[in-house]
């Protein structure tokens, strides 16, 4: 098989925080395992030498990727890569990469990796739209540009079946049909991020959470800010807070200032430490084998988290909020309602060396169905 994977990196200045980039430098390795001859077409190579790779330029914004993915240049790249099969990782693409192949004469199948919901559902089935995808009103835009890339795919694949359920219920409501065409893969863990059990101690009485979520409004930073000063004050915990950014541009701070102004505000919160991996996996997992737990985000629409699973794969216990994906996958006695629960259970974990001890266990245990061999095959199972 010949596939090519479209990847398009939004944070190349900090690949780190990009989930997409993860992924496929994970996976894609797994597929020439599998004996898949890969070909990645980005920015910056992902994989290893077994794993060619085309140079692209992405998209300058979020919504040039969704808008002008650029059929002229994709025709030119499937007229030279003759592909079998093309991974769409902006699934709003799909329709302009199946217009390129038509055009370029290649008989491919296109198969859409829903990265990213632009859309959620309440409890009561309300769809909302996300904030972050609604600048000037475009959000209703992008869940159609969404609804026309699942359309044009013949394979659609999600992280989780909170994203499945999602996918499926707006599909219905914009009359695409996805009957055979919808699978369940998760994301590969980082096997750069995968602890021994025997290196796990539980605390000794006073235990370090980690927040290693992006600082955006639209992850619910200012309801973890509000939790923050519950636990650093009612607890016996100190927090780190990872930044994961660093000096925007002032493009993106233009589009969206709040990471900016939650970050000042978290780092006046005494007991709340920033720090930073600077771009490097090393420092990143020092920096999480130097906390005792984890702390979800409290994002709304949230199908997925890649810093959840990496929390989980160095046998870090994690807790959040009764919400979407994370009550789905979360262990029902981290899982919480309200900052008061929320303390306890951060308290227990500080303190209670068994139940920390039982959680760290459970935490790994949750993420070894990710190896990105396990995921490969799912991958490959699903695409063919």
């Amino acid at each position: 098989m010949r596939l090519l994977y479209l990847l398009n990196v939004s944070n190349s200045s900090q690949l780190t925080a990009d989930s997409g980039y993860t992924f496929a430098d994970m996976l894609t390795p797994a597929l020439a395992d599998a004996g898949v001859e890969v070909t990645v077409a980005a920015p910056v190579p992902a994989g290893d030498d077994r794993v060619q790779f085309v140079r692209t330029t992405s998209p300058s914004t979020k919504y040039r990727a969704r808008f002008n993915p650029g059929v002229g240049a994709l025709v030119r790249l499937f007229r030279r890569q003759q592909p079998e099969v093309v991974v769409a990782n902006q699934i709003e693409a799909a329709p302009a990469i199946r217009a390129a192949l038509l055009e370029a004469g290649v008989d491919a199948r296109i198969a859409g990796y829903c990265h990213y919901l632009p859309f959620s559902f309440t409890d009561t089935g309300q769809l909302e739209l996300d904030p972050a995808m609604d600048d000037g009103g475009l959000g209703r835009s992008v869940l159609l540009a969404f609804s026309a890339g699942l359309a044009a795919c013949d394979r659609v694949l999600v992280h989780s079946g909170t994203a499945a359920s999602w996918t499926a219920a707006v599909a219905a409501r914009t009359g695409v049909e996805l009957t055979d065409k919808l699978h369940v893969v998760p994301a590969p863990r980082d096997v750069r991020l995968v602890r021994d059990p025997a290196e796990i101690t539980p605390p000794q009485g006073r235990a370090v959470g980690i927040y290693n979520h992006r600082l955006y409004a639209h992850y619910g930073t200012a309801r973890f800010t509000q939790l923050a000063r519950h636990l650093v004050a009612e607890a016996p915990v100190r927090l780190t807070v990872m930044d994961l950014f660093g000096a925007r541009s002032a493009e993106r701070i233009r589009l969206d200032p709040s990471p900016e102004r939650n970050l000042e505000e978290l780092a006046a919160v005494d007991g709340v430490a920033i720090a930073s991996d600077r771009g490097d996996r090393v420092r990143y997992r020092n920096l999480l084998a130097g906390a005792h737990f984890g702390i979800a985000p409290f994002r709304p629409g949230c199908p997925w988290s890649m810093s959840v699973i990496d929390c989980q794969a160095m046998g870090l216990p994690v807790i959040g909020p009764r919400i979407d994906w994370l009550a789905e996958h979360l262990d029902p006695e981290l899982v919480f309602d309200t900052d008061d629960q929320a303390v306890r259970i951060a308290e227990r974990l500080a303190t209670d060396p068994e139940f920390y001890l039982v959680h760290a266990q459970r935490a790994l245990a949750s993420t070894t169905d990710l190896t990105p061999v396990a995921v490969a095959a799912r991958y490959l199972e699903a695409i063919k």
